[in-house]
Protein backbone atom coordinates (compact mmCIF):
# COMPACT_ATOMS: atom_id res chain seq x y z
CA UNK A 1 0.00 0.00 0.00
CA UNK A 2 1.12 3.57 -0.98
CA UNK A 3 1.36 6.53 2.04
CA UNK A 4 -0.69 9.13 0.30
CA UNK A 5 0.09 12.92 0.46
CA UNK A 6 -1.32 16.62 -0.74
CA UNK A 7 1.17 18.31 -2.77
CA UNK A 8 -1.14 20.93 -3.90
CA UNK A 9 -4.09 23.14 -2.73
CA UNK A 10 -6.30 25.81 -4.50
CA UNK A 11 -9.34 27.97 -3.65
CA UNK A 12 -12.19 30.44 -4.45
CA UNK A 13 -13.87 31.18 -1.42
CA UNK A 14 -15.98 33.61 0.32
CA UNK A 15 -12.83 34.28 2.24
CA UNK A 16 -10.52 35.36 -0.41
CA UNK A 17 -9.84 34.02 -4.17
CA UNK A 18 -6.02 32.27 -4.00
CA UNK A 19 -4.87 30.68 -0.75
CA UNK A 20 -3.04 34.32 0.76
CA UNK A 21 -6.57 35.98 1.20
CA UNK A 22 -8.31 32.66 2.44
CA UNK A 23 -5.26 32.90 5.38
CA UNK A 24 -5.51 36.05 6.30
CA UNK A 25 -9.41 36.24 6.46
CA UNK A 26 -9.11 32.58 8.49
CA UNK A 27 -6.88 34.13 10.85
CA UNK A 28 -8.66 37.34 11.54
CA UNK A 29 -12.01 35.71 12.10
CA UNK A 30 -13.23 37.77 8.71
CA UNK A 31 -16.92 36.81 8.04
CA UNK A 32 -17.91 36.12 4.22
CA UNK A 33 -21.40 36.56 4.40
CA UNK A 34 -23.58 39.36 3.19
CA UNK A 35 -26.96 40.19 1.63
CA UNK A 36 -28.60 39.21 -1.81
CA UNK A 37 -31.65 41.81 -2.86
CA UNK A 38 -32.24 39.49 -5.33
CA UNK A 39 -33.66 36.59 -3.18
CA UNK A 40 -35.89 38.96 -1.21
CA UNK A 41 -37.60 40.36 -4.12
CA UNK A 42 -38.34 36.65 -5.52
CA UNK A 43 -39.97 35.49 -2.54
CA UNK A 44 -37.00 33.90 -0.43
CA UNK A 45 -37.79 33.47 3.72
CA UNK A 46 -33.34 34.59 4.06
CA UNK A 47 -31.66 36.67 1.47
CA UNK A 48 -28.43 35.65 3.62
CA UNK A 49 -25.66 34.00 1.27
CA UNK A 50 -21.87 33.80 1.19
CA UNK A 51 -20.53 36.64 -1.27
CA UNK A 52 -17.95 35.84 -3.93
CA UNK A 53 -16.97 37.29 -6.93
CA UNK A 54 -17.79 36.50 -10.58
CA UNK A 55 -14.70 35.10 -12.23
CA UNK A 56 -13.21 36.76 -15.43
CA UNK A 57 -12.06 33.31 -17.48
CA UNK A 58 -11.12 35.34 -21.36
CA UNK A 59 -7.89 36.09 -20.18
CA UNK A 60 -7.04 31.88 -19.34
CA UNK A 61 -9.56 29.87 -21.57
CA UNK A 62 -10.94 29.82 -25.26
CA UNK A 63 -14.61 30.44 -25.79
CA UNK A 64 -14.83 27.12 -26.47
CA UNK A 65 -13.47 25.81 -23.37
CA UNK A 66 -15.55 28.56 -21.20
CA UNK A 67 -19.03 27.94 -22.40
CA UNK A 68 -19.50 24.44 -20.81
CA UNK A 69 -18.13 26.01 -17.23
CA UNK A 70 -21.06 26.91 -14.60
CA UNK A 71 -20.38 28.81 -11.97
CA UNK A 72 -19.11 26.26 -9.85
CA UNK A 73 -16.90 25.08 -12.82
CA UNK A 74 -15.58 28.18 -13.18
CA UNK A 75 -14.31 28.34 -9.44
CA UNK A 76 -12.83 25.23 -9.70
CA UNK A 77 -11.60 25.85 -12.91
CA UNK A 78 -9.21 28.97 -11.07
CA UNK A 79 -8.96 26.76 -7.87
CA UNK A 80 -7.62 23.69 -9.45
CA UNK A 81 -5.15 26.36 -11.57
CA UNK A 82 -3.63 27.49 -8.07
CA UNK A 83 -3.32 23.90 -6.95
CA UNK A 84 -1.39 22.48 -10.03
CA UNK A 85 0.97 26.09 -9.60
CA UNK A 86 1.61 24.90 -5.45
CA UNK A 87 2.30 21.32 -6.30
CA UNK A 88 4.57 21.95 -9.49
CA UNK A 89 2.60 20.25 -12.29
CA UNK A 90 2.34 21.48 -15.61
CA UNK A 91 1.17 20.83 -18.96
CA UNK A 92 3.88 18.75 -19.70
CA UNK A 93 3.74 16.37 -17.31
CA UNK A 94 -0.31 16.00 -17.58
CA UNK A 95 0.44 14.93 -21.32
CA UNK A 96 3.23 12.02 -20.04
CA UNK A 97 1.08 11.24 -17.11
CA UNK A 98 -2.29 9.29 -16.52
CA UNK A 99 -3.68 11.79 -13.91
CA UNK A 100 -6.86 12.07 -12.44
CA UNK A 101 -9.57 13.79 -11.28
CA UNK A 102 -12.37 13.23 -8.80
CA UNK A 103 -14.76 16.37 -7.73
CA UNK A 104 -17.29 16.15 -5.16
CA UNK A 105 -20.78 18.53 -6.83
CA UNK A 106 -24.00 17.61 -6.56
CA UNK A 107 -25.89 20.28 -8.77
CA UNK A 108 -25.81 22.61 -11.36
CA UNK A 109 -29.24 23.94 -10.91
CA UNK A 110 -28.96 27.67 -12.82
CA UNK A 111 -28.01 26.07 -15.82
CA UNK A 112 -30.96 23.87 -15.53
CA UNK A 113 -33.34 26.49 -15.11
CA UNK A 114 -31.87 28.64 -17.41
CA UNK A 115 -32.30 26.15 -20.18
CA UNK A 116 -35.90 25.56 -19.58
CA UNK A 117 -36.62 29.18 -19.44
CA UNK A 118 -35.56 29.42 -22.65
CA UNK A 119 -37.26 26.14 -24.16
CA UNK A 120 -40.73 27.69 -22.64
CA UNK A 121 -40.03 31.16 -23.91
CA UNK A 122 -38.74 30.76 -27.10
CA UNK A 123 -40.23 26.98 -28.01
CA UNK A 124 -36.85 26.34 -29.43
CA UNK A 125 -34.78 23.88 -28.14
CA UNK A 126 -31.67 25.03 -30.59
CA UNK A 127 -31.59 28.61 -28.34
CA UNK A 128 -30.32 26.66 -25.11
CA UNK A 129 -26.86 27.02 -26.80
CA UNK A 130 -24.19 24.45 -27.29
CA UNK A 131 -22.87 24.79 -23.61
CA UNK A 132 -25.66 24.32 -21.56
CA UNK A 133 -25.71 19.91 -21.71
CA UNK A 134 -22.32 20.74 -20.39
CA UNK A 135 -23.00 22.95 -17.82
CA UNK A 136 -26.40 21.15 -16.59
CA UNK A 137 -24.70 17.69 -15.59
CA UNK A 138 -24.10 17.05 -11.91
CA UNK A 139 -20.00 15.57 -13.55
CA UNK A 140 -19.77 19.07 -15.04
CA UNK A 141 -16.81 20.19 -12.97
CA UNK A 142 -14.45 16.80 -13.78
CA UNK A 143 -15.94 16.59 -17.86
CA UNK A 144 -14.86 20.43 -18.26
CA UNK A 145 -11.72 19.99 -15.86
CA UNK A 146 -10.45 16.89 -17.66
CA UNK A 147 -11.26 18.37 -21.10
CA UNK A 148 -9.31 21.60 -20.24
CA UNK A 149 -6.35 20.13 -18.32
CA UNK A 150 -6.48 16.92 -20.79
CA UNK A 151 -6.25 14.37 -18.16
CA UNK A 152 -6.38 10.55 -18.68
CA UNK A 153 -6.65 8.90 -15.29
CA UNK A 154 -9.84 8.48 -12.91
CA UNK A 155 -13.11 10.82 -14.01
CA UNK A 156 -16.05 10.82 -12.42
CA UNK A 157 -18.05 13.38 -10.10
CA UNK A 158 -18.81 12.30 -6.34
CA UNK A 159 -22.24 13.47 -5.62
CA UNK A 160 -23.00 12.86 -1.90
CA UNK A 161 -24.77 15.80 -0.64
CA UNK A 162 -22.74 17.92 2.17
CA UNK A 163 -20.11 15.32 2.39
CA UNK A 164 -19.36 14.91 -1.43
CA UNK A 165 -15.73 17.15 -1.63
CA UNK A 166 -15.08 15.20 1.56
CA UNK A 167 -15.49 11.87 -0.25
CA UNK A 168 -14.00 12.92 -3.11
CA UNK A 169 -10.57 13.37 -0.94
CA UNK A 170 -11.15 9.89 0.54
CA UNK A 171 -11.38 7.97 -2.79
CA UNK A 172 -8.92 9.53 -4.56
CA UNK A 173 -6.80 8.77 -1.02
CA UNK A 174 -7.85 4.90 -1.59
CA UNK A 175 -7.01 4.49 -4.80
CA UNK A 176 -3.37 6.42 -4.45
CA UNK A 177 -3.14 4.34 -1.89
CA UNK A 178 -3.87 0.64 -3.43
CA UNK A 179 -1.56 1.86 -6.39
CA UNK A 180 -4.31 2.53 -9.23
CA UNK A 181 -3.35 6.00 -9.17
CA UNK A 182 -0.39 8.35 -9.08
CA UNK A 183 -2.03 11.83 -8.78
CA UNK A 184 -5.34 12.39 -8.36
CA UNK A 185 -6.74 16.54 -8.87
CA UNK A 186 -9.78 15.76 -5.95
CA UNK A 187 -11.80 18.71 -4.69
CA UNK A 188 -15.49 20.18 -3.83
CA UNK A 189 -17.10 22.90 -6.02
CA UNK A 190 -20.71 24.62 -5.20
CA UNK A 191 -22.71 27.12 -6.96
CA UNK A 192 -23.42 30.15 -5.12
CA UNK A 193 -26.38 31.32 -7.19
CA UNK A 194 -30.36 31.95 -5.75
CA UNK A 195 -31.37 29.43 -8.26
CA UNK A 196 -30.28 26.71 -6.46
CA UNK A 197 -31.27 27.42 -3.06
CA UNK A 198 -34.79 28.28 -3.24
CA UNK A 199 -35.98 24.40 -2.28
CA UNK A 200 -33.54 24.55 0.38
CA UNK A 201 -34.57 28.18 1.98
CA UNK A 202 -38.24 26.63 1.56
CA UNK A 203 -37.31 23.85 4.02
CA UNK A 204 -36.83 26.85 6.83
CA UNK A 205 -33.12 25.53 7.37
CA UNK A 206 -31.56 29.15 6.46
CA UNK A 207 -30.63 31.88 9.01
CA UNK A 208 -33.03 34.60 9.03
CA UNK A 209 -30.64 37.04 10.97
CA UNK A 210 -30.53 39.74 8.67
CA UNK A 211 -29.92 42.17 10.27
CA UNK A 212 -26.31 41.57 10.68
CA UNK A 213 -25.17 38.91 8.23
CA UNK A 214 -22.46 38.24 9.53
CA UNK A 215 -23.60 37.01 12.91
CA UNK A 216 -25.91 34.92 11.05
CA UNK A 217 -23.82 31.88 10.86
CA UNK A 218 -23.08 30.79 14.42
CA UNK A 219 -22.29 26.97 15.19
CA UNK A 220 -22.59 25.24 18.49
CA UNK A 221 -23.98 28.73 19.31
CA UNK A 222 -27.37 28.77 21.49
CA UNK A 223 -28.62 31.60 19.61
CA UNK A 224 -27.89 29.34 16.07
CA UNK A 225 -31.20 30.47 14.18
CA UNK A 226 -30.19 28.27 10.65
CA UNK A 227 -27.22 28.17 8.51
CA UNK A 228 -26.25 30.65 5.70
CA UNK A 229 -26.09 29.06 2.15
CA UNK A 230 -22.41 29.90 0.58
CA UNK A 231 -20.13 28.16 -2.28
CA UNK A 232 -17.27 28.24 -4.65
CA UNK A 233 -14.55 25.85 -4.76
CA UNK A 234 -11.72 23.76 -3.31
CA UNK A 235 -9.32 21.45 -4.82
CA UNK A 236 -6.73 19.35 -3.10
CA UNK A 237 -4.35 17.23 -5.22
CA UNK A 238 -2.54 14.17 -4.14
CA UNK A 239 -0.52 11.66 -5.22
CA UNK A 240 1.58 8.69 -3.46
CA UNK A 241 4.76 9.35 -1.78
CA UNK A 242 7.01 7.55 -3.80
CA UNK A 243 5.67 9.86 -7.00
CA UNK A 244 6.09 12.97 -5.02
CA UNK A 245 9.15 12.32 -3.32
CA UNK A 246 10.76 11.21 -6.86
CA UNK A 247 9.72 14.35 -8.53
CA UNK A 248 11.42 16.95 -5.71
CA UNK A 249 7.30 17.80 -4.88
CA UNK A 250 6.75 20.06 -1.59
CA UNK A 251 4.65 17.92 0.78
CA UNK A 252 2.02 19.91 2.61
CA UNK A 253 0.69 16.94 4.39
CA UNK A 254 -0.43 13.09 4.74
CA UNK A 255 -3.49 11.72 4.47
CA UNK A 256 -3.44 8.92 7.07
CA UNK A 257 -7.29 7.97 7.76
CA UNK A 258 -10.38 8.32 5.70
CA UNK A 259 -13.41 7.05 7.77
CA UNK A 260 -17.43 6.90 6.36
CA UNK A 261 -20.81 5.92 7.78
CA UNK A 262 -24.34 6.01 7.00
CA UNK A 263 -27.31 6.85 9.52
CA UNK A 264 -29.28 4.81 8.36
CA UNK A 265 -32.13 6.86 9.79
CA UNK A 266 -34.18 10.43 8.70
CA UNK A 267 -33.90 11.74 5.49
CA UNK A 268 -32.58 14.98 6.29
CA UNK A 269 -32.29 15.04 10.37
CA UNK A 270 -28.52 14.07 11.36
CA UNK A 271 -28.23 11.68 14.30
CA UNK A 272 -25.25 10.90 16.89
CA UNK A 273 -24.75 7.16 15.90
CA UNK A 274 -23.54 7.88 11.82
CA UNK A 275 -20.76 10.62 12.65
CA UNK A 276 -19.64 8.23 15.85
CA UNK A 277 -19.34 5.47 13.67
CA UNK A 278 -17.29 7.76 10.93
CA UNK A 279 -15.11 8.93 13.83
CA UNK A 280 -14.38 5.41 15.13
CA UNK A 281 -13.69 4.26 11.32
CA UNK A 282 -11.04 6.77 11.23
CA UNK A 283 -9.47 6.74 13.76
CA UNK A 284 -8.79 2.83 13.34
CA UNK A 285 -7.64 3.12 9.71
CA UNK A 286 -5.11 5.77 11.04
CA UNK A 287 -4.20 3.87 13.98
CA UNK A 288 -4.14 6.75 15.63
CA UNK A 289 -5.84 7.62 19.19
CA UNK A 290 -8.57 10.70 20.49
CA UNK A 291 -5.50 12.32 22.02
CA UNK A 292 -3.20 12.53 18.95
CA UNK A 293 -5.79 14.25 17.00
CA UNK A 294 -5.08 18.40 18.00
CA UNK A 295 -7.63 19.87 16.12
CA UNK A 296 -10.97 19.11 14.91
CA UNK A 297 -12.96 20.96 11.57
CA UNK A 298 -16.02 20.59 12.54
CA UNK A 299 -18.98 19.58 9.99
CA UNK A 300 -21.47 22.30 12.14
CA UNK A 301 -23.60 23.97 9.72
CA UNK A 302 -25.19 26.35 12.83
CA UNK A 303 -28.50 24.35 12.45
CA UNK A 304 -29.90 23.13 16.14
CA UNK A 305 -30.21 19.32 15.85
CA UNK A 306 -27.24 19.13 13.46
CA UNK A 307 -24.50 21.12 15.50
CA UNK A 308 -25.53 19.43 18.93
CA UNK A 309 -25.88 15.66 17.61
CA UNK A 310 -22.11 16.53 15.76
CA UNK A 311 -20.98 17.57 19.13
CA UNK A 312 -22.51 14.94 21.37
CA UNK A 313 -20.51 12.21 18.65
CA UNK A 314 -17.14 14.09 19.46
CA UNK A 315 -17.71 13.91 22.85
CA UNK A 316 -18.18 10.14 22.32
CA UNK A 317 -15.63 9.67 20.94
CA UNK A 318 -13.00 12.11 22.49
CA UNK A 319 -14.03 12.31 25.75
CA UNK A 320 -11.18 13.54 28.19
CA UNK A 321 -8.75 14.17 24.71
CA UNK A 322 -10.18 17.97 24.09
CA UNK A 323 -8.70 18.69 21.29
CA UNK A 324 -9.56 21.95 19.78
CA UNK A 325 -12.64 22.22 17.58
CA UNK A 326 -14.08 25.15 15.65
CA UNK A 327 -16.10 25.32 12.53
CA UNK A 328 -14.79 27.46 9.58
CA UNK A 329 -18.26 27.82 8.54
CA UNK A 330 -18.69 30.44 10.96
CA UNK A 331 -17.07 32.14 8.61
CA UNK A 332 -17.92 31.15 5.35
CA UNK A 333 -21.82 29.66 5.56
CA UNK A 334 -22.27 26.32 4.67
CA UNK A 335 -20.09 25.63 1.48
CA UNK A 336 -22.68 22.70 1.08
CA UNK A 337 -20.84 20.16 -2.38
CA UNK A 338 -17.40 22.38 -1.48
CA UNK A 339 -17.01 22.09 2.18
CA UNK A 340 -15.33 19.14 2.55
CA UNK A 341 -12.57 19.70 0.39
CA UNK A 342 -12.67 23.29 1.14
CA UNK A 343 -12.35 22.47 4.96
CA UNK A 344 -8.91 20.66 4.56
CA UNK A 345 -7.71 23.56 2.65
CA UNK A 346 -8.46 25.44 5.45
CA UNK A 347 -7.02 23.49 7.84
CA UNK A 348 -4.12 22.74 6.05
CA UNK A 349 -3.70 26.24 5.83
CA UNK A 350 -3.59 26.50 9.55
CA UNK A 351 -1.40 23.76 10.13
CA UNK A 352 1.22 25.40 8.26
CA UNK A 353 0.83 28.59 9.30
CA UNK A 354 0.36 27.75 13.16
CA UNK A 355 -2.44 28.69 14.38
CA UNK A 356 -6.41 27.61 14.92
CA UNK A 357 -8.74 29.92 13.35
CA UNK A 358 -11.89 30.62 15.47
CA UNK A 359 -15.52 29.71 15.72
CA UNK A 360 -16.90 33.30 15.59
CA UNK A 361 -20.22 33.93 16.83
CA UNK A 362 -20.08 31.54 19.37
CA UNK A 363 -20.63 32.88 22.64
CA UNK A 364 -22.67 30.19 24.60
CA UNK A 365 -22.57 26.87 23.63
CA UNK A 366 -25.40 24.23 24.30
CA UNK A 367 -24.90 22.71 27.84
CA UNK A 368 -24.33 19.74 27.20
CA UNK A 369 -21.08 20.30 24.81
CA UNK A 370 -20.35 23.34 26.84
CA UNK A 371 -16.80 21.50 27.94
CA UNK A 372 -15.85 20.86 24.55
CA UNK A 373 -12.28 22.78 23.74
CA UNK A 374 -13.73 25.58 21.36
CA UNK A 375 -11.86 27.60 19.52
CA UNK A 376 -13.09 30.84 20.54
CA UNK A 377 -10.92 33.40 19.68
CA UNK A 378 -7.74 32.60 16.96
CA UNK A 379 -5.30 30.16 19.28
CA UNK A 380 -1.68 30.84 18.44
CA UNK A 381 -0.10 26.71 18.15
CA UNK A 382 1.44 24.42 16.49
CA UNK A 383 0.11 21.25 15.09
CA UNK A 384 0.79 18.46 13.38
CA UNK A 385 -3.04 16.33 13.11
CA UNK A 386 -6.29 17.28 12.09
CA UNK A 387 -10.05 15.53 11.55
CA UNK A 388 -11.88 17.32 9.27
CA UNK A 389 -15.90 16.05 9.69
CA UNK A 390 -18.30 16.35 6.32
CA UNK A 391 -22.05 15.16 6.61
CA UNK A 392 -24.69 15.02 4.33
CA UNK A 393 -28.67 14.38 3.44
CA UNK A 394 -29.12 10.91 3.44
CA UNK A 395 -27.17 10.28 6.45
CA UNK A 396 -23.82 10.26 4.65
CA UNK A 397 -21.08 10.58 6.75
CA UNK A 398 -17.02 11.43 6.12
CA UNK A 399 -14.00 12.15 8.20
CA UNK A 400 -10.81 12.79 7.34
CA UNK A 401 -7.13 12.96 9.02
CA UNK A 402 -4.21 14.55 7.44
CA UNK A 403 -1.52 15.37 9.52
CA UNK A 404 2.52 16.55 8.95
CA UNK A 405 4.82 15.12 7.05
Amino acid sequence: MSRVVITGIGIYSTLGVNLEEVKNSLYTGKSGIGIDPDRDAIGFRSPLTGVIPKPNLKEYLKRRDRVGLPDQGEYAYLSTLEAMKIAGIDEDMLLKEDVGIIFGNDSSAKSVIEASDTIRLKKDTTLTGSGSIFQSMNSTVTMNLSTIFKLRGINFTVSAACASGSHSIGLGYLLVKQGLQNKVICGGAQEINYQSMGSFDGLSTFSMRTDAPEKASRPFDKDRDGLVPSGGAATVIIESLESAQKRGATILGEIVGYGFSSNGDHISRPNVEGPAKSLEMVLKQAQLTPKDIQYINAHATSTPIGDLNEAKAIKSIFGDARPYLSSTKSMTGHEMWMAGASEIVYSLLMMKNGFIAPNINLNTPDDEVKDINFAYETVNTEFDTFLSNSFGFGGTNSSIIVRKF
